[in-house]
């Protein structure tokens, strides 16, 4: 059972996460109606947000270079799996799905940790916990409004199930605390390492780039085009990611993971108040279910044995300590 104080001190960083993530829709729809690429503002996201936390980690890592060296694998998995991979394979989802359909499939794993964490530490979910995962699952289900307009093509959700392994291995990586590099330092490292790996995509041609240096609309109203990219950077990057890793080593992956399909509710009310897009019945009940799907799975955590950062293993080849979310 999670240290009540732990307990709160991780939900709180886990929804600021979930909030902050979730504003990159806003900023980014300025970006990508003036002209620029989704590929193109992906990769400016993750490189400036690396750029920005690189001074404070750099400070965290003064005398312990070390650390940084014994993580070294940790750290290219983390920027590989769980930055780069979810945001490259949702670009490639979401040009031939539907993006409810595509945020589905991405989401879905959240299964994929609970599968995680009862196959490898033997932590099998309670009934409470269970019927929190149907009824998350269900909520986001309506949130996302799936079956308004759905498209459905099997390559795209190819795209999508990996974007999932991307997103439960920030969870399950990101758990990981024996030894790990501080969460600062684990979300820059892996920021600049998935930065570096979308670069290289773009290179080859995999992400189509193209940048507008034009001033874009932002909640209706014009401004320079750098106020979005520093928005989808500082906030929904930097931030995002760094209190996201030190919430999930407080909650434990499953947990965390559960509380993280937030991240949806909170998009939702970021384009109605900046887009004015305003949600319909159906996810607005959505909305509820998927809330009441987290406090289950959270009562169903309290009732088995605890899931704690230090208990989650790293995969086989990242050794040692750490890696931040998507």
């Amino acid at each position: 059972m999670l240290d009540r104080r732990t307990g709160l001190i991780g939900l709180l960083l886990a929804v600021v996460s979930a909030a902050t993530h979730r504003t990159s829709g806003v900023f980014a729809t300025a970006l990508l109606d003036a002209g620029w690429t989704a590929g193109a503002a992906v990769t400016a996201r993750i490189a400036v947000a690396s750029l920005a936390l690189a001074v404070p980690a750099l400070a965290q890592l003064r005398g312990r270079w070390s650390l940084l060296r014994a993580n070294a694998g940790a750290v290219l998995a983390f920027g590989t799996l769980a930055v780069a991979l979810p945001q490259l394979a949702y670009f490639l989802a979401v040009s031939r799905l539907s993006v409810g359909v595509a945020l589905l499939l991405e989401y879905s794993g959240v299964l994929l940790v609970v599968l995680w964490t009862w196959a490898r530490l033997g932590q099998r979910p309670s009934r409470v916990t269970g019927a929190g995962v149907v009824v998350a699952v269900g909520g986001l289900v309506l949130v996302l409004d799936v079956l308004s307009g759905a498209q459905i093509d099997p390559l795209g959700v190819m795209w999508g199930l990996i974007a999932a392994v991307g997103l439960a291995s920030y969870f399950v990586l990101s758990a990981h605390s024996d030894d790990a590099l501080p969460p600062l330092v684990t979300a820059w490292a892996g920021l600049a390492t998935g930065a570096l790996v979308l670069g290289a995509a773009a290179l080859v041609g995999v992400l189509p780039w193209r940048t507008v240096a034009a001033d874009v609309e932002l909640a209706g109203r014009s401004t320079s085009w750098v106020v979005p990219v520093l928005g989808v950077a500082l906030v929904s990057a930097a931030l995002a990611y760094a209190t996201g890793v030190a919430a999930v080593r407080r909650l434990g992956s499953r947990l965390s993971s559960f509380v993280g399909l937030s991240e949806v509710l909170f998009a939702v009310v970021a384009a109605w108040l900046a887009l004015g897009q305003q949600p319909n019945a159906v996810q607005l009940v959505g909305g509820v279910v998927v809330l009441a799907g987290i406090v289950l799975v959270r009562l169903g955590e309290d009732r088995s044995p605890a899931e704690t950062a230090v208990v989650d293993p790293v995969p086989a080849g990242a050794e040692s300590a750490t890696t931040p979310g998507s």
